[in-house]
């Protein structure tokens, strides 16, 4: 059996920025353990697998470690390999995912994702994660991830987080944010919970983080930039339950994985 596969660099307008996922196209689902292991040998911080339906596409996602519920910039690569490889006349696809309904419009090189707004709510001062960050931090909320919210855009870049505690948090990452001096907001993010320890460009996360800088800020769209080694950009609108973020993705490589036991 052999699988025809992608690798795009998502939430960014060149290669060897933003965030590289793998996208396998299936003609019917695999055995999870099966994708866990594909996930596992790729060796990103997402695999996607999707499948053609009646509604459009079904789509999951696996990191290294783990399957899970939401991601972004997996969703964005799949549907930059659907728009240019595959249906290169759609303007819009529809994925079905454990997260619901996700839905992504085409707008010229430009593609929009449509996801849930995430909430949050606010959580005392934690003493593991101040260790973790080598910082006392008094703003923090939780949802799926902790987010906490620093100072400056300056403490952002320099952070050098202990990985190992972060790991023992009750949550499937952490991600710091800070008002940007060019964005108007910048992140980070880190989840060896689920086998990745920073994240190049996390779209989920976003979910979060627009919506808390929409109503800091007053505006309901915003330009982002998470500040990761590869560096990605993400516009983001806030709009009742729902959050687009738009970027652009480049292909980095094509092929065939082989899974022929014998």
């Amino acid at each position: 059996m052999s699988i025809e596969v992608y690798v795009v660099d998502a939430f960014t307008d060149r290669l060897f920025a933003g965030n590289p996922a793998a996208v396998c196209l299936l003609e019917e689902s695999l055995e999870p353990d099966l994708m866990q292991k594909i996930a596992m040998e790729n060796n990103l911080s997402e695999t996607a697998f999707i499948v053609k339906t009646e509604q459009g596409y079904h789509i999951r996602w696996f990191t290294p470690a783990v399957e899970v519920a939401l991601c972004g910039h997996a969703t964005l690569a799949a549907a930059f390999v659907i728009f240019n490889y595959l249906e290169k006349s759609a303007q819009q696809i529809t994925f079905t995912s454990k997260s619901g309904v996700l839905k992504v419009v085409r707008s010229g090189e430009w593609l929009i994702l449509d996801f849930p707004k995430v909430s949050y709510q606010s959580c005392p001062e934690n003493l593991l994660i101040n260790e973790a960050l080598g910082l006392n931090c008094t703003e923090l909320y939780k949802s799926e991830d902790y987010m906490i919210i620093l100072e400056s855009e300056a403490q952002i870049r320099v952070l050098q987080p202990k990985l190992e505690i972060i790991a023992a948090l009750p949550s499937r990452g952490l991600v710091v944010t800070a008002k940007g001096l060019q964005a108007d907001f910048v992140s980070r993010w880190f989840g060896p919970q689920v086998g990745v320890n920073e994240d190049p460009v996390t779209g989920s996360a976003h979910c979060m983080l627009a919506p808390y800088w929409a109503e800091k800020l007053g505006k309901s769209q915003l330009y982002a930039e998470q500040l990761s080694a590869r560096l990605g950009k993400v516009h983001c609108e806030v709009k009742a339950d729902r959050v687009y973020l738009k970027g652009q993705a480049v292909l980095y490589m094509q092929g065939r994985l082989n899974l022929d036991r014998d």
